[in-house]
């Protein structure tokens, strides 16, 4: 996943028409977090919303200061 780090991954699915399912997880060491999950449904393409990208950034700063 650009822009959210090294380990930063996504998992989406496809449902429906239009609707997807996104988990974004980071890898710490040997532990897989899950930073933050949702149900998209974009009506002008995939791209992940701005607050979420803002949010899962925070949470994974977050987890990185509290694991050190």
């Amino acid at each position: 996943m650009k822009g959210l780090g090294a380990g930063v991954f996504e998992i989406t699915k496809r449902y429906k028409t239009d609707t997807y399912r996104s988990v974004y997880g980071v890898k710490i060491g040997a532990d897989v977090w899950v930073v933050h999950a949702f149900m998209k449904k974009s009506k002008t393409g995939i791209k992940t919303p701005k607050e979420d990208i803002e949010l899962i950034k925070s949470r994974i700063k977050h987890l990185k200061e509290t694991l050190k």
